[in-house]
């Protein structure tokens, strides 16, 4: 189904908005707002979609507008050309999130038509949402960041909800599965950070080497515009990849305490940062002449080894019933 199936609205919320995330004139049905949002999550590659396919089908509706209010919220942060424009549109996005909580089954936006029925069943809070809101706000006005503290603190807004929601959907509470997913979920966007530095610094004015960091050796901000590498770059690259690889460590655990089906997409996911920071050692850390890249034979082996962990799920007994809840 084509996003252009829904009749948009020119004005009202989000009239400013890029066209396809426009409000509808008209509330879509639930299996019409479930298919916009599946077509979303389907014609963007993402870690994020990629991981939560290999989960029972039955959840897979569920992911998809989970996806689809990631998505969106990104793209009204990052795509609409102006810092002014995003904001308020942010703003309003928000205040639409909120309303989806206080009076449900109000919202005209497909996002919030399908993510009713995921709200209601999982009990999700709407904290997570809240959060990831707030990191793209947080993008309007922070572009640089002082410590790696400030680096995990905003890793707590951009990338943690996403793994707290893959868990509670898949009926984990606990607040121990909680933190090890934090763990995973900052490594992955560290890693992302730092395979990218030229793209943000550059290109897009986001600079995610923490300063104290650039501080404590010896690199400067010329230095990354020119792209000048030298020992003392490596050395803080070959730090900073040394904490995000540690994070993912140190979050892996999980694997073990999740049914294997969830096991294999949370492994993905960490393999997949594990992946980013090999491929950073790999050009001896020298992310400023090129942008480090998984090879295709590299993610077609992360793949195909999470999808025998996913078979094993069939074939072997699990570590807890369809939406266990107990851990």
């Amino acid at each position: 189904m084509s996003t252009a199936s829904i009749p948009v609205a020119f004005s009202g919320d989000l009239a400013q908005a890029p066209a396809e995330y426009r409000t509808p004139t008209s509330r879509p049905t639930l299996a019409e707002a479930q298919a916009w949002c599946h077509h979303l999550a389907t014609t963007h590659y993402e870690n994020f979609h990629v991981g939560t396919f290999l989960l029972p089908k039955y959840l897979r509706p569920h992911f998809d507008s989970i996806y689809a209010f990631c998505r969106t919220s990104d793209d009204l942060g990052d795509e609409v050309g102006s810092t002014e424009l995003a904001t308020r549109l942010l703003a309003e996005w928000r205040a639409m999130l909120h309303e989806s909580y206080a009076t449900p089954g109000q919202s005209r936006h497909p996002v919030f038509v399908a993510l009713q029925p995921t709200i209601e069943q999982h009990e999700l809070p709407i904290d997570p949402f809240d959060d990831l809101v707030t990191a793209f706000e947080r993008d309007q006005v922070y572009t640089k960041h002082e410590s790696l503290a400030t680096l995990e603190d905003y890793s707590r807004y951009s990338a943690n909800p996403v793994g707290r929601l893959v868990l509670l959907v898949s009926g984990y509470k606990s607040e121990e599965l909680l933190g090890l997913s934090d763990d995973i979920c900052t490594g992955l966007q560290l890693a992302n950070f730092y395979q990218d530095v030229v793209g943000d610094w550059v290109e897009r004015d986001r600079r995610y080497l923490p300063a104290d960091a650039m501080k404590r050796f010896g690199v400067t901000d010329d230095q990354i515009v020119d792209r000048r590498f030298d020992a003392n770059f490596r050395a803080m690259m070959k730090f900073l990849v040394e904490d995000a690889r540690a994070r993912l460590h140190r979050g892996e655990r999980i694997v073990t305490l999740v049914r294997r089906d969830l096991a294999a997409t949370l492994s993905l996911f960490a393999a997949g940062g594990h992946a980013i920071l090999d491929a950073i050692e790999a050009q001896d850390y020298n992310t400023l002449a090129s942008r480090p890249v998984v090879t295709k034979s590299a993610k077609l082996k992360l793949l195909m080894k999470a999808l025998g962990g996913k078979l094993g799920a069939t074939l072997l007994p699990g570590r807890g019933a369809r939406g266990d809840a107990s851990r």
